[in-house]
């Protein structure tokens, strides 16, 4: 008979046991950390994908709308519509935004792992207790994933409280509460236990990325909850890596304690220069000139090394969790500042994930290797109202046409970043 996983929180009332014998790799093996590589079966291996942004975790500008937090848009959507109608809108664009033909058109750009960034509330529908709803899409993007040999890390985006103060923390007024208390931080490590016993014999995961970009002035409360959720996570599943990141939106690194864990990697993100990447700047072209210096082949090299050389003195795999580009279609030189950052990622073993799979076009932020272009009532980019600040407007009339928009093959090929990242894979 199949090995039961059960939940660890028995006072869940909507989560059942779920048998590992669902997903089709039980023979297969996990990769681990071994020394400053990450290895299967003592080989080494390089993680190289992509990121399912948006999707368990929306974010404004990914689907054109403005920066704030998803819970105010969610409130504003209830005050118009009603709950029902979110949780329509909601189950549909879950649906239709990632299905399997995104995981099969993934494959074809050579990837072999996906990080899969999502809301505590996807999982925790009250503190403590845990939605089998929500956690099946966990597992289909597993199954999907492991059915053609692609690895998952899961990713707390947005934790109870918001980690930091940005709107991809669901962080509304701007509000991190993360830190300012246990309780929100015992909520997020009780999710990650319930999580690590649900999958930890399963092998399509990589591993668990087990906070995005926290932000602190003193590191201090960082490394008490790494330790503490490291203990926590290894109580159930020692089988899968654990990925850390620094601090300050994953930038510092040097201020993270040495964990005594051995199956444990580091985590950076890079978007530098952030006026280019970001577009925040209209005109600039890569290589450039800016207040930092000459942004070149070698300059971003120098900085990919100190924080190499950061991940080498610990012994620790390094992981770019997040790294992308507005796309221009290569008027900016957007794609020759990503074939130089990915011959760094090569030439330094620098494990990586590209953000981020699709999105509505924007002028700003990095968006898709599949863009959503037309101008539709839902996007309408004039203004003054734009994105999911109009969806409560058309949902009733427009459902139809809005949930056929959110899929794959209403997106366009952004071909000058795909044609790097087919290169480099």
């Amino acid at each position: 008979m199949p090995r039961r996983v059960l939940n660890v929180h028995k006072s869940s009332k909507d989560v059942t046991a779920r048998s590992t014998s669902e997903y089709p790799n039980q023979g297969a093996q996990f990769l681990s950390v071994y020394r400053s590589r990450i290895v299967l079966d003592g080989s080494p291996v390089r993680l190289k994908g992509v990121n399912l942004g948006g999707w368990l975790m929306p974010e404004g500008y990914i689907l054109h709308a403005p920066n704030r937090a998803h819970s105010l848009f969610r409130k504003d959507f209830v005050r118009g519509l009603g709950e029902a109608a979110y949780a329509g809108l909601e189950k549909a664009f879950r649906d239709n935004f990632i299905t399997e033909a995104d995981i099969d058109r993934m494959r074809t750009f050579g990837f072999n792992c996906l990080r899969v960034p999502f809301h505590h509330r996807l999982v925790e529908a009250r503190p403590f207790q845990y939605s089998r709803a929500g956690v099946g899409y966990l597992d289909r993007v597993m199954a999907w994933a492991g059915r053609r040999g692609i690895r998952v890390i899961l990713d707390m985006h947005a934790a109870p409280g918001a980690q930091n103060h940005d709107w991809h923390s669901d962080a509304e007024g701007g509000r991190m509460r993360f830190w300012s208390g246990k309780a929100n931080q015992r909520r997020a490590i009780a999710l990650w236990e319930f999580l690590a016993d649900r999958y930890k014999d399963e092998p399509a995961v990589a591993g668990y990325d087990i906070l995005n970009e926290p932000v602190l002035e003193d590191a201090a409360p960082l490394n008490r909850y790494y330790r503490a959720a490291i203990r926590a996570v290894r109580s159930i599943d020692r089988n899968h890596i654990i990925f850390i990141e620094g601090n300050r939106w994953a930038q510092d690194l040097a201020c993270l304690d040495d964990f005594a864990d051995e199956n444990l990697a580091l985590s950076m993100h890079f978007y530098e220069p952030f006026e280019f990447a970001f577009n925040l700047e209209p005109h600039w072209r890569y290589p450039l000139v800016n207040k930092s210096g000459r942004w070149d082949r070698g300059f971003m090299l120098r900085r990919l090394e100190t924080l190499k050389a950061e991940a080498d003195r610990r012994g620790r795999p390094l992981w770019c969790g997040e790294f992308g580009v507005n796309a221009r279609d290569g008027a900016a030189g957007e794609d020759r500042w990503l074939k130089d950052i990915l011959a760094h990622f090569g030439a330094l073993d620098i494990h990586w994930t590209y953000w981020t799979w699709k999105a509505v076009k924007h002028y700003m932020f990095p968006d898709g290797i599949f863009s959503y272009y037309p101008n539709s009532p839902w996007v309408n980019r004039a203004g003054p109202d734009y994105g999911w600040e109009t969806w409560k407007r058309h949902w009733p009339a427009r459902k139809k046409d809005m949930i056929a928009s959110w899929r794959l093959d209403k997106f366009d090929l952004n071909r000058k970043i795909a044609e790097v990242l087919h290169e480099k894979v």
